[in-house]
């Protein structure tokens, strides 16, 4: 007696998995920009075995769904510019993300260091009229705080910090 595939029409259960994943992948990238991890992620949810997630990977980026350096600079102007998060912070979420340094570095290269200045300036300005303070050194205690909690860089503050005596 000859064996027979148990799935009408001898299709094969596990390729269709696979081509369901990839359609679903494939509409998420189209929605909005993903990283590669972020994919990876969703596919291993879905049940895809690590194998099965890198071939649907490879051929996201292949097709262009997927580009990690699109990615990177598509997250840092929308933090910076709607956020108002400093290079720290935002290279700080890249690196969760597993992507590489050098493609986080090109990102963050794309940032102007006078407006990213002058956007700390006034981030710390519009803050200053919200606080309360006994003094001056509670003042700017409060306010270097608060700029190192959006991921600014520390000399950066202190230099605007000293111009607002």
């Amino acid at each position: 007696m000859e064996k027979r595939d148990s799935q009408p029409g001898g299709k094969n259960p596990e390729k269709e998995t696979i081509k369901t994943a990839l359609g679903k992948a494939m509409a998420i990238c189209a929605k909005s920009e993903q990283c590669s991890n972020d994919i990876r992620s969703k596919l291993e949810s879905w049940g895809l075995s690590a194998p099965d997630s890198i071939s649907v990977i490879d051929k996201l980026i292949r097709e262009n769904f997927i580009n990690d350096q699109r990615y990177a600079e598509s997250f840092v102007r929308d933090k910076y510019r709607h956020n108002k998060w400093g290079k720290l912070k935002i290279a700080a979420h890249l690196r969760s993300k597993n992507l590489d340094p050098e493609v986080i570095s090109n990102a963050l290269s794309l940032l102007d260091d006078d407006q990213y200045r002058q956007m700390i300036a006034d981030t710390l300005n519009a803050h200053r009229k919200l606080i309360k303070s006994k003094n001056k050194y509670d003042l700017k205690g409060k306010l270097l705080r608060f700029g190192l909690s959006k991921g600014f860089e520390s000399q950066i503050i202190y230099d605007i910090l000293n111009e607002i005596d």
